[in-house]
Protein backbone atom coordinates (compact mmCIF):
# COMPACT_ATOMS: atom_id res chain seq x y z
CA UNK A 1 0.00 0.00 0.00
CA UNK A 2 1.06 3.37 -1.07
CA UNK A 3 0.93 5.42 1.82
CA UNK A 4 0.48 8.72 -0.61
CA UNK A 5 -2.71 6.89 -1.15
CA UNK A 6 -3.93 6.02 2.41
CA UNK A 7 -7.04 7.21 3.23
CA UNK A 8 -7.01 9.42 6.64
CA UNK A 9 -3.67 11.17 7.69
CA UNK A 10 -1.92 11.09 11.12
CA UNK A 11 -2.58 14.08 13.28
CA UNK A 12 -0.83 15.86 16.10
CA UNK A 13 -3.35 17.61 18.40
CA UNK A 14 -6.21 15.70 20.67
CA UNK A 15 -8.50 16.45 22.44
CA UNK A 16 -8.09 16.90 26.21
CA UNK A 17 -11.31 14.47 26.48
CA UNK A 18 -9.52 12.01 25.47
CA UNK A 19 -7.08 9.62 28.67
CA UNK A 20 -6.59 6.68 27.22
CA UNK A 21 -2.79 5.63 25.95
CA UNK A 22 -4.99 3.22 23.34
CA UNK A 23 -7.48 6.03 22.33
CA UNK A 24 -5.45 8.49 21.31
CA UNK A 25 -2.78 6.67 19.40
CA UNK A 26 -5.79 4.59 17.53
CA UNK A 27 -6.84 8.44 16.89
CA UNK A 28 -3.45 10.22 16.15
CA UNK A 29 -2.14 7.30 13.72
CA UNK A 30 -5.27 7.36 11.91
CA UNK A 31 -6.77 3.56 12.72
CA UNK A 32 -10.40 4.75 13.97
CA UNK A 33 -12.77 8.16 14.07
CA UNK A 34 -15.53 8.62 16.00
CA UNK A 35 -19.04 9.16 14.62
CA UNK A 36 -21.31 10.06 18.00
CA UNK A 37 -20.44 8.94 21.40
CA UNK A 38 -19.49 5.16 21.67
CA UNK A 39 -19.64 4.54 17.75
CA UNK A 40 -16.76 4.22 15.91
CA UNK A 41 -15.46 4.12 11.93
CA UNK A 42 -12.51 1.60 11.27
CA UNK A 43 -10.46 3.08 8.87
CA UNK A 44 -7.99 1.23 7.02
CA UNK A 45 -5.18 0.60 9.00
CA UNK A 46 -7.49 -0.03 11.76
CA UNK A 47 -9.48 -2.49 9.41
CA UNK A 48 -6.32 -4.72 9.12
CA UNK A 49 -5.78 -5.04 12.49
CA UNK A 50 -9.08 -6.00 13.41
CA UNK A 51 -8.89 -8.44 10.48
CA UNK A 52 -5.65 -10.17 12.01
CA UNK A 53 -7.64 -10.39 15.38
CA UNK A 54 -10.15 -11.75 13.81
CA UNK A 55 -7.98 -14.20 11.87
CA UNK A 56 -6.26 -15.22 15.22
CA UNK A 57 -9.75 -16.17 17.02
CA UNK A 58 -11.65 -17.79 14.18
CA UNK A 59 -7.86 -20.25 13.98
CA UNK A 60 -8.30 -21.42 17.41
CA UNK A 61 -12.06 -21.40 17.16
CA UNK A 62 -11.83 -23.98 14.23
CA UNK A 63 -9.38 -25.25 15.99
CA UNK A 64 -11.47 -26.49 19.17
CA UNK A 65 -13.86 -28.03 16.48
CA UNK A 66 -16.34 -24.62 16.87
CA UNK A 67 -18.60 -24.02 13.14
CA UNK A 68 -19.08 -20.33 12.64
CA UNK A 69 -22.76 -19.13 11.51
CA UNK A 70 -24.40 -15.34 11.43
CA UNK A 71 -27.36 -14.42 13.08
CA UNK A 72 -29.76 -11.53 11.86
CA UNK A 73 -28.86 -8.40 13.81
CA UNK A 74 -32.25 -7.43 14.78
CA UNK A 75 -33.46 -10.26 17.01
CA UNK A 76 -37.38 -10.34 17.62
CA UNK A 77 -38.36 -8.81 20.92
CA UNK A 78 -40.64 -12.21 21.43
CA UNK A 79 -37.62 -14.19 22.14
CA UNK A 80 -36.42 -11.58 24.87
CA UNK A 81 -39.74 -12.19 26.24
CA UNK A 82 -39.42 -15.43 26.55
CA UNK A 83 -36.26 -15.16 28.81
CA UNK A 84 -37.99 -12.51 30.17
CA UNK A 85 -34.73 -10.85 29.76
CA UNK A 86 -36.33 -7.08 28.34
CA UNK A 87 -36.46 -6.92 32.05
CA UNK A 88 -32.89 -8.04 33.80
CA UNK A 89 -31.32 -6.22 30.47
CA UNK A 90 -32.13 -3.26 31.57
CA UNK A 91 -30.95 0.59 29.94
CA UNK A 92 -28.69 -1.57 27.76
CA UNK A 93 -31.23 -3.06 26.00
CA UNK A 94 -31.74 -1.17 22.43
CA UNK A 95 -35.60 -1.77 20.61
CA UNK A 96 -36.50 -0.89 17.58
CA UNK A 97 -39.66 -1.53 14.87
CA UNK A 98 -40.74 -1.92 11.41
CA UNK A 99 -42.87 -1.04 9.38
CA UNK A 100 -45.35 -3.25 10.15
CA UNK A 101 -45.26 -2.35 14.09
CA UNK A 102 -42.81 -5.52 14.79
CA UNK A 103 -41.05 -4.73 17.50
CA UNK A 104 -36.79 -6.02 17.15
CA UNK A 105 -34.01 -5.47 19.93
CA UNK A 106 -30.67 -4.25 18.42
CA UNK A 107 -28.49 -7.80 19.32
CA UNK A 108 -26.58 -6.77 22.59
CA UNK A 109 -25.85 -10.60 23.10
CA UNK A 110 -27.11 -13.70 21.45
CA UNK A 111 -28.65 -16.28 23.46
CA UNK A 112 -31.76 -16.11 22.24
CA UNK A 113 -31.26 -16.01 18.65
CA UNK A 114 -29.10 -18.85 19.00
CA UNK A 115 -31.49 -21.16 21.26
CA UNK A 116 -34.21 -20.33 18.37
CA UNK A 117 -32.38 -21.70 15.65
CA UNK A 118 -31.25 -24.87 17.36
CA UNK A 119 -34.89 -25.42 17.98
CA UNK A 120 -35.99 -25.31 15.03
CA UNK A 121 -34.39 -28.95 14.41
CA UNK A 122 -35.08 -31.90 15.74
CA UNK A 123 -31.91 -32.87 17.60
CA UNK A 124 -31.32 -36.30 19.28
CA UNK A 125 -28.40 -36.85 21.65
CA UNK A 126 -26.70 -38.16 18.67
CA UNK A 127 -26.31 -34.92 17.71
CA UNK A 128 -24.31 -33.40 20.36
CA UNK A 129 -22.41 -31.60 21.30
CA UNK A 130 -21.57 -28.72 19.23
CA UNK A 131 -20.25 -25.37 19.29
CA UNK A 132 -21.48 -22.42 17.34
CA UNK A 133 -19.99 -19.16 16.92
CA UNK A 134 -20.07 -15.68 14.98
CA UNK A 135 -18.44 -12.07 14.89
CA UNK A 136 -21.57 -9.41 14.65
CA UNK A 137 -22.00 -5.95 15.69
CA UNK A 138 -23.97 -5.58 19.18
CA UNK A 139 -25.51 -2.80 20.55
CA UNK A 140 -25.57 -2.10 24.16
CA UNK A 141 -26.89 1.84 25.35
CA UNK A 142 -24.53 2.11 27.60
CA UNK A 143 -25.20 5.30 30.59
CA UNK A 144 -21.49 6.00 29.96
CA UNK A 145 -19.04 5.32 27.50
CA UNK A 146 -15.02 5.92 27.52
CA UNK A 147 -11.38 5.24 26.96
CA UNK A 148 -12.14 5.05 23.09
CA UNK A 149 -12.57 1.30 22.20
CA UNK A 150 -12.96 0.33 25.36
CA UNK A 151 -16.72 0.88 26.42
CA UNK A 152 -18.48 2.13 23.64
CA UNK A 153 -22.43 1.54 22.41
CA UNK A 154 -21.56 -0.30 19.41
CA UNK A 155 -19.06 -3.26 18.83
CA UNK A 156 -17.57 -5.96 17.14
CA UNK A 157 -17.98 -9.43 19.38
CA UNK A 158 -16.91 -13.00 18.70
CA UNK A 159 -19.73 -15.02 20.77
CA UNK A 160 -19.97 -19.01 20.75
CA UNK A 161 -22.39 -21.36 22.11
CA UNK A 162 -22.16 -24.59 23.10
CA UNK A 163 -25.21 -26.98 23.48
CA UNK A 164 -25.19 -30.22 25.66
CA UNK A 165 -27.01 -33.15 27.02
CA UNK A 166 -25.90 -32.77 30.67
CA UNK A 167 -23.39 -30.65 33.03
CA UNK A 168 -20.58 -33.44 32.90
CA UNK A 169 -20.37 -32.92 28.63
CA UNK A 170 -20.70 -29.19 29.42
CA UNK A 171 -17.68 -29.07 31.23
CA UNK A 172 -15.31 -30.76 28.99
CA UNK A 173 -15.94 -28.00 26.49
CA UNK A 174 -15.78 -25.01 29.29
CA UNK A 175 -12.20 -26.21 30.05
CA UNK A 176 -11.42 -26.76 26.34
CA UNK A 177 -12.91 -23.17 25.75
CA UNK A 178 -10.45 -21.65 28.45
CA UNK A 179 -7.34 -22.91 26.85
CA UNK A 180 -8.86 -22.08 23.47
CA UNK A 181 -8.95 -18.35 25.22
CA UNK A 182 -5.35 -18.20 26.97
CA UNK A 183 -4.02 -19.75 23.23
CA UNK A 184 -5.92 -17.03 21.50
CA UNK A 185 -4.66 -13.80 24.07
CA UNK A 186 -0.99 -15.30 23.56
CA UNK A 187 -1.19 -15.12 20.02
CA UNK A 188 -1.97 -11.49 20.16
CA UNK A 189 0.81 -10.74 23.09
CA UNK A 190 -1.15 -10.48 25.81
CA UNK A 191 -0.99 -12.66 28.74
CA UNK A 192 -4.73 -12.79 30.81
CA UNK A 193 -5.66 -13.47 34.30
CA UNK A 194 -8.59 -15.60 34.16
CA UNK A 195 -10.83 -14.59 37.43
CA UNK A 196 -14.17 -16.14 38.75
CA UNK A 197 -17.04 -13.10 37.80
CA UNK A 198 -20.72 -12.06 37.84
CA UNK A 199 -22.75 -13.70 35.32
CA UNK A 200 -25.13 -10.46 35.41
CA UNK A 201 -28.24 -10.64 33.03
CA UNK A 202 -27.00 -13.26 30.90
CA UNK A 203 -27.57 -16.13 33.34
CA UNK A 204 -26.56 -18.92 34.12
CA UNK A 205 -24.32 -20.00 37.88
CA UNK A 206 -20.80 -19.61 37.19
CA UNK A 207 -18.53 -17.73 34.86
CA UNK A 208 -14.90 -16.77 34.32
CA UNK A 209 -13.18 -13.59 33.08
CA UNK A 210 -9.81 -13.29 30.70
CA UNK A 211 -8.53 -9.67 32.24
CA UNK A 212 -5.66 -8.22 31.29
CA UNK A 213 -3.52 -6.27 33.95
CA UNK A 214 -3.51 -2.94 33.37
CA UNK A 215 -3.62 0.10 35.83
CA UNK A 216 -5.84 2.14 33.72
CA UNK A 217 -8.55 -0.99 33.16
CA UNK A 218 -11.93 -1.01 34.85
CA UNK A 219 -12.27 -4.52 35.82
CA UNK A 220 -10.42 -4.81 39.65
CA UNK A 221 -10.23 -8.06 40.74
CA UNK A 222 -8.51 -9.74 43.77
CA UNK A 223 -6.17 -12.38 43.72
CA UNK A 224 -4.64 -14.19 46.08
CA UNK A 225 -0.54 -14.15 47.10
CA UNK A 226 -0.65 -18.05 46.64
CA UNK A 227 -2.01 -17.81 43.12
CA UNK A 228 -4.85 -20.38 43.78
CA UNK A 229 -7.83 -18.22 43.77
CA UNK A 230 -8.33 -15.16 41.37
CA UNK A 231 -12.04 -12.94 41.61
CA UNK A 232 -13.51 -10.64 40.06
CA UNK A 233 -14.61 -7.55 42.88
CA UNK A 234 -18.24 -8.69 42.11
CA UNK A 235 -18.39 -11.94 43.38
CA UNK A 236 -14.82 -12.57 45.38
CA UNK A 237 -14.90 -13.79 48.68
CA UNK A 238 -12.71 -13.61 51.71
CA UNK A 239 -12.61 -15.31 55.38
CA UNK A 240 -14.85 -13.02 57.71
CA UNK A 241 -12.83 -12.96 61.18
CA UNK A 242 -14.53 -13.97 64.70
CA UNK A 243 -14.08 -10.55 66.65
CA UNK A 244 -16.39 -10.91 70.09
CA UNK A 245 -18.48 -13.65 69.33
CA UNK A 246 -17.17 -15.18 72.81
CA UNK A 247 -18.99 -12.43 74.21
CA UNK A 248 -22.10 -12.52 76.44
CA UNK A 249 -25.27 -10.93 75.21
CA UNK A 250 -26.04 -7.74 76.76
CA UNK A 251 -29.67 -6.28 77.13
CA UNK A 252 -30.79 -4.34 74.30
CA UNK A 253 -30.80 -1.04 75.12
CA UNK A 254 -31.80 2.85 73.63
CA UNK A 255 -29.69 5.71 74.42
CA UNK A 256 -29.66 9.69 73.75
CA UNK A 257 -26.54 10.29 70.38
CA UNK A 258 -26.60 14.12 69.77
CA UNK A 259 -24.12 12.83 67.16
CA UNK A 260 -23.13 13.32 63.10
CA UNK A 261 -24.81 11.27 60.91
CA UNK A 262 -21.46 9.30 59.18
CA UNK A 263 -19.61 5.83 60.60
CA UNK A 264 -17.01 8.02 62.28
CA UNK A 265 -19.55 9.85 63.74
CA UNK A 266 -20.84 6.54 65.96
CA UNK A 267 -17.47 5.50 66.70
CA UNK A 268 -15.98 8.62 68.32
CA UNK A 269 -19.38 9.25 70.09
CA UNK A 270 -19.13 5.80 71.35
CA UNK A 271 -16.16 5.24 71.88
CA UNK A 272 -16.20 1.64 70.42
CA UNK A 273 -14.56 0.65 67.32
CA UNK A 274 -16.10 0.78 63.75
CA UNK A 275 -16.30 -3.13 63.53
CA UNK A 276 -19.52 -3.35 65.88
CA UNK A 277 -21.07 -0.78 64.95
CA UNK A 278 -23.76 -1.94 62.26
CA UNK A 279 -23.43 -0.65 58.68
CA UNK A 280 -27.24 -0.02 57.48
CA UNK A 281 -27.51 1.25 53.51
CA UNK A 282 -31.24 1.54 52.50
CA UNK A 283 -31.90 0.64 48.77
CA UNK A 284 -34.56 1.23 45.98
CA UNK A 285 -34.89 -2.14 43.63
CA UNK A 286 -36.71 -1.57 39.89
CA UNK A 287 -39.93 -2.23 41.21
CA UNK A 288 -39.71 0.45 44.14
CA UNK A 289 -39.44 -2.38 46.75
CA UNK A 290 -36.79 -0.86 49.83
CA UNK A 291 -34.07 -2.96 50.63
CA UNK A 292 -31.70 -2.77 53.62
CA UNK A 293 -28.25 -3.82 53.56
CA UNK A 294 -26.87 -4.44 56.61
CA UNK A 295 -22.98 -5.25 57.42
CA UNK A 296 -20.62 -4.83 59.74
CA UNK A 297 -19.42 -1.27 60.01
CA UNK A 298 -15.90 -2.18 58.87
CA UNK A 299 -17.20 -3.63 55.54
CA UNK A 300 -18.81 -2.17 52.12
CA UNK A 301 -21.83 -3.15 50.70
CA UNK A 302 -21.43 -5.17 47.55
CA UNK A 303 -24.43 -4.14 45.35
CA UNK A 304 -23.69 -6.73 42.73
CA UNK A 305 -23.95 -9.48 45.73
CA UNK A 306 -26.66 -7.90 47.20
CA UNK A 307 -28.82 -7.67 43.62
CA UNK A 308 -28.30 -11.48 43.74
CA UNK A 309 -29.50 -11.95 47.33
CA UNK A 310 -32.10 -9.40 47.15
CA UNK A 311 -33.43 -10.95 43.65
CA UNK A 312 -33.03 -7.39 42.13
CA UNK A 313 -32.72 -6.13 38.69
CA UNK A 314 -31.36 -2.86 39.75
CA UNK A 315 -30.72 -0.83 42.93
CA UNK A 316 -30.50 2.74 43.45
CA UNK A 317 -29.39 4.95 47.03
CA UNK A 318 -32.48 6.03 48.82
CA UNK A 319 -33.05 9.69 49.41
CA UNK A 320 -33.56 11.19 52.97
CA UNK A 321 -36.92 11.54 51.78
CA UNK A 322 -37.56 8.06 51.18
CA UNK A 323 -35.68 7.20 54.07
CA UNK A 324 -38.00 9.48 56.44
CA UNK A 325 -40.82 7.50 54.46
CA UNK A 326 -40.28 4.20 56.07
CA UNK A 327 -40.37 5.77 59.35
CA UNK A 328 -36.48 6.55 59.94
CA UNK A 329 -33.84 8.73 59.91
CA UNK A 330 -30.88 9.40 57.96
CA UNK A 331 -27.89 8.70 59.64
CA UNK A 332 -29.83 6.57 62.25
CA UNK A 333 -31.22 3.45 60.39
CA UNK A 334 -32.21 0.30 62.47
CA UNK A 335 -32.85 -3.34 61.54
CA UNK A 336 -34.53 -3.13 64.68
CA UNK A 337 -38.48 -2.27 64.77
CA UNK A 338 -37.62 -0.92 60.86
CA UNK A 339 -40.81 -0.76 58.88
CA UNK A 340 -42.44 -4.28 57.92
CA UNK A 341 -42.50 -2.98 54.24
CA UNK A 342 -38.73 -3.28 54.45
CA UNK A 343 -36.78 -6.14 53.15
CA UNK A 344 -34.04 -6.59 55.25
CA UNK A 345 -30.74 -8.22 53.91
CA UNK A 346 -27.81 -9.16 56.60
CA UNK A 347 -24.68 -9.80 55.65
CA UNK A 348 -23.40 -13.15 57.40
CA UNK A 349 -20.06 -11.12 58.91
CA UNK A 350 -22.88 -10.11 61.51
CA UNK A 351 -22.40 -13.38 63.02
CA UNK A 352 -19.01 -12.53 63.21
CA UNK A 353 -20.07 -9.74 66.78
CA UNK A 354 -21.93 -9.31 69.75
CA UNK A 355 -23.93 -6.45 71.09
CA UNK A 356 -23.39 -3.90 68.32
CA UNK A 357 -24.43 -0.70 67.93
CA UNK A 358 -26.07 1.46 65.75
CA UNK A 359 -29.36 3.77 64.96
CA UNK A 360 -32.48 3.21 66.47
CA UNK A 361 -34.79 4.86 63.64
CA UNK A 362 -35.25 8.17 64.86
CA UNK A 363 -32.96 11.55 65.32
CA UNK A 364 -30.33 11.15 67.67
CA UNK A 365 -31.22 7.96 69.01
CA UNK A 366 -29.10 4.91 69.04
CA UNK A 367 -29.29 1.19 70.21
CA UNK A 368 -26.43 -0.47 72.30
CA UNK A 369 -26.05 -4.33 72.37
CA UNK A 370 -27.78 -5.64 69.20
CA UNK A 371 -27.71 -8.95 68.56
CA UNK A 372 -29.07 -10.52 65.13
CA UNK A 373 -31.42 -13.01 65.32
CA UNK A 374 -32.57 -11.82 69.07
CA UNK A 375 -33.25 -8.09 68.09
CA UNK A 376 -34.05 -8.59 64.67
CA UNK A 377 -34.42 -11.36 62.02
CA UNK A 378 -33.18 -10.32 58.85
CA UNK A 379 -35.28 -11.91 55.34
CA UNK A 380 -32.05 -12.86 53.80
CA UNK A 381 -28.55 -13.54 55.35
CA UNK A 382 -25.39 -14.26 53.28
CA UNK A 383 -22.58 -12.81 51.70
CA UNK A 384 -23.17 -8.90 50.39
CA UNK A 385 -19.88 -7.64 51.58
CA UNK A 386 -17.00 -6.12 48.70
CA UNK A 387 -13.61 -8.04 49.13
CA UNK A 388 -10.40 -5.58 49.81
CA UNK A 389 -6.99 -5.79 49.52
CA UNK A 390 -5.57 -7.16 51.89
CA UNK A 391 -7.86 -9.45 53.48
CA UNK A 392 -7.72 -12.77 53.91
CA UNK A 393 -8.99 -15.62 51.26
CA UNK A 394 -11.33 -18.43 52.23
CA UNK A 395 -7.88 -20.61 52.47
CA UNK A 396 -5.53 -18.35 54.46
CA UNK A 397 -3.65 -16.55 51.76
CA UNK A 398 -3.63 -12.68 51.73
CA UNK A 399 -5.88 -10.96 48.98
CA UNK A 400 -4.05 -9.04 46.62
CA UNK A 401 -6.12 -6.34 44.40
CA UNK A 402 -4.82 -5.96 40.70
CA UNK A 403 -7.02 -3.93 37.92
CA UNK A 404 -7.18 -4.88 34.23
CA UNK A 405 -9.53 -4.78 31.19
CA UNK A 406 -11.26 -7.66 30.49
CA UNK A 407 -11.25 -9.01 26.83
CA UNK A 408 -13.43 -12.47 27.24
CA UNK A 409 -15.45 -14.65 29.49
CA UNK A 410 -16.69 -18.15 29.16
CA UNK A 411 -20.29 -18.45 30.63
CA UNK A 412 -21.96 -21.38 32.57
CA UNK A 413 -25.77 -21.32 31.38
CA UNK A 414 -26.93 -24.57 32.39
CA UNK A 415 -30.96 -24.76 31.49
CA UNK A 416 -31.36 -21.33 32.12
CA UNK A 417 -32.28 -20.43 28.21
CA UNK A 418 -33.54 -23.79 26.18
CA UNK A 419 -35.54 -24.71 29.69
CA UNK A 420 -37.43 -20.90 29.25
CA UNK A 421 -37.45 -21.49 25.44
CA UNK A 422 -38.57 -25.01 25.41
CA UNK A 423 -35.81 -26.00 23.71
CA UNK A 424 -35.16 -29.91 23.87
CA UNK A 425 -33.19 -32.66 22.30
CA UNK A 426 -34.78 -36.27 22.35
CA UNK A 427 -32.18 -38.02 25.58
CA UNK A 428 -30.91 -41.86 24.97
CA UNK A 429 -34.51 -42.75 26.86
CA UNK A 430 -36.40 -41.07 24.07
CA UNK A 431 -37.74 -38.29 26.83
CA UNK A 432 -37.33 -34.23 25.97
CA UNK A 433 -34.71 -32.80 27.64
CA UNK A 434 -33.96 -29.24 27.71
CA UNK A 435 -29.86 -29.06 26.06
CA UNK A 436 -27.13 -27.59 28.61
CA UNK A 437 -25.21 -24.50 27.85
CA UNK A 438 -22.17 -22.53 27.42
CA UNK A 439 -21.17 -19.49 26.26
CA UNK A 440 -18.45 -17.80 25.21
CA UNK A 441 -17.58 -14.20 23.85
CA UNK A 442 -14.23 -12.16 23.27
CA UNK A 443 -14.87 -8.34 22.49
CA UNK A 444 -13.10 -7.93 19.40
CA UNK A 445 -12.25 -4.26 19.55
CA UNK A 446 -11.75 -3.97 23.05
CA UNK A 447 -8.66 -6.56 22.78
CA UNK A 448 -7.45 -4.67 19.96
CA UNK A 449 -6.97 -1.30 22.31
CA UNK A 450 -6.14 -3.75 24.92
CA UNK A 451 -2.84 -4.48 22.54
CA UNK A 452 -2.44 -1.04 22.28
CA UNK A 453 -2.61 -0.37 26.16
CA UNK A 454 0.45 -2.91 26.70
CA UNK A 455 2.31 -2.29 23.46
CA UNK A 456 3.76 1.32 23.36
CA UNK A 457 5.53 4.06 23.85
CA UNK A 458 6.00 7.62 24.06
CA UNK A 459 6.32 7.24 20.28
CA UNK A 460 3.52 5.55 19.25
CA UNK A 461 2.12 2.12 18.89
CA UNK A 462 4.65 -1.18 19.08
CA UNK A 463 2.30 -3.73 17.47
CA UNK A 464 2.74 -7.57 18.02
CA UNK A 465 4.02 -8.93 14.69
CA UNK A 466 0.98 -11.20 14.94
CA UNK A 467 -1.40 -8.23 14.52
CA UNK A 468 0.47 -5.61 12.77
CA UNK A 469 -1.44 -3.84 10.00
CA UNK A 470 1.50 -4.46 8.09
CA UNK A 471 4.76 -6.31 8.98
CA UNK A 472 7.24 -3.63 6.51
CA UNK A 473 6.62 0.14 6.88
CA UNK A 474 9.63 1.08 3.60
CA UNK A 475 10.06 5.07 4.23
CA UNK A 476 11.47 6.40 1.14
CA UNK A 477 13.99 9.42 1.43
CA UNK A 478 14.81 9.88 -2.12
CA UNK A 479 14.49 13.09 -4.09
CA UNK A 480 15.88 12.46 -7.26
CA UNK A 481 14.25 10.25 -10.06
CA UNK A 482 16.88 7.55 -10.21
CA UNK A 483 16.59 6.59 -6.09
CA UNK A 484 13.09 6.83 -6.26
CA UNK A 485 13.14 4.35 -8.69
CA UNK A 486 14.84 2.01 -6.37
CA UNK A 487 12.72 2.58 -3.67
CA UNK A 488 9.89 1.57 -6.13
CA UNK A 489 11.37 -1.36 -7.15
CA UNK A 490 12.59 -2.58 -3.92
CA UNK A 491 8.80 -2.26 -2.94
CA UNK A 492 7.97 -4.34 -6.00
CA UNK A 493 10.17 -7.07 -4.72
CA UNK A 494 9.00 -7.14 -0.86
CA UNK A 495 5.45 -7.42 -2.36
CA UNK A 496 6.23 -10.22 -5.09
CA UNK A 497 7.91 -12.05 -2.51
CA UNK A 498 4.80 -11.95 -0.31
CA UNK A 499 5.12 -9.80 2.23
CA UNK A 500 2.59 -6.94 3.56
CA UNK A 501 4.31 -3.43 3.37
CA UNK A 502 3.40 0.07 3.93
CA UNK A 503 5.14 2.54 1.53
CA UNK A 504 5.59 6.46 2.35
CA UNK A 505 6.49 7.36 -0.84
CA UNK A 506 5.06 10.66 0.52
CA UNK A 507 6.69 14.32 -0.16
CA UNK A 508 7.47 15.05 3.46
CA UNK A 509 10.54 15.82 5.43
CA UNK A 510 12.23 12.48 7.04
CA UNK A 511 11.38 13.58 10.47
CA UNK A 512 7.64 13.82 9.57
CA UNK A 513 8.07 10.44 8.24
CA UNK A 514 10.02 8.93 10.79
CA UNK A 515 7.39 10.25 13.57
CA UNK A 516 4.37 8.88 11.64
CA UNK A 517 6.19 5.59 11.39
CA UNK A 518 6.91 5.39 15.19
CA UNK A 519 3.63 6.22 15.62
CA UNK A 520 1.79 3.82 13.50
CA UNK A 521 4.01 1.25 14.85
CA UNK A 522 4.25 -1.41 12.06
CA UNK A 523 7.16 -3.55 13.75
CA UNK A 524 10.09 -3.60 10.91
CA UNK A 525 10.51 -0.34 9.09
CA UNK A 526 13.79 -0.40 6.23
CA UNK A 527 14.52 2.95 4.86
CA UNK A 528 15.96 3.73 1.47
CA UNK A 529 17.75 7.18 1.33
CA UNK A 530 20.97 8.11 -1.55
CA UNK A 531 23.31 7.01 1.66
CA UNK A 532 22.11 3.71 1.71
CA UNK A 533 21.75 3.03 -2.11
CA UNK A 534 25.36 4.42 -2.38
CA UNK A 535 26.18 0.81 -0.37
CA UNK A 536 23.73 -1.33 -2.17
CA UNK A 537 21.75 -1.33 0.96
CA UNK A 538 18.61 -0.87 3.59
CA UNK A 539 18.67 0.61 6.36
CA UNK A 540 16.10 -2.06 8.91
CA UNK A 541 15.29 -0.81 11.84
CA UNK A 542 12.70 -2.91 14.61
CA UNK A 543 10.41 -0.70 16.34
CA UNK A 544 10.16 -2.54 19.66
CA UNK A 545 13.72 -2.70 20.40
CA UNK A 546 15.19 0.18 18.62
CA UNK A 547 18.22 -2.09 16.85
CA UNK A 548 19.15 -1.44 13.60
CA UNK A 549 21.06 -2.90 10.67
CA UNK A 550 22.26 -2.89 7.23
CA UNK A 551 20.99 -5.55 4.98
CA UNK A 552 22.02 -5.52 0.98
CA UNK A 553 19.52 -4.98 -2.02
CA UNK A 554 19.60 -7.82 -3.83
Amino acid sequence: MRQSKLFTKTVKEISSDIKMISHKYLYQAGFIRESTAGRYYFLPLGIRVRDRVIKIIEEEMNKAGALQIITPVLHPLELWKETSRTESAGFELMTIKDRNGSSFALGGTAEEMMVDLVRKYNMSYKDLPFNIYQFSQKFRDEMRVRGGLLRVREFLMKDAYSFHADEEDFKIEYEKMWHTYTKIFERMGLKTVVVEADNGYIGGEYSHEFVVECDSGESRFLISEDGTYAAHEDVAKFKKINKNIDEEEKDLQEVEAKRGNSMEDGVEYHHLPLWQQIKDVLFVDDKGKYILAIIRGDLDVNEIKLKHLSEANELRMATEDEVRAIGSEPGFISPVNIDKKVFIVADDSLRTIKNAYGGANKKYGDLLNINIGRDFTPHKEGDIVMAQDGFESENGSVLKEGRGIEVGNIFQLGEHYSSRMKANFTDKDGKEKPYYMGCYGIGVDRTLATIVEKFYDDKGIIWPETVAPYQIHLISLCKDEEGIKKADELYNKLISEGKEVLYDDRDLRAGEKFADSDLIGIPTRYIVSPKTLEQGSVEVKDRKSGEVKMEKIV
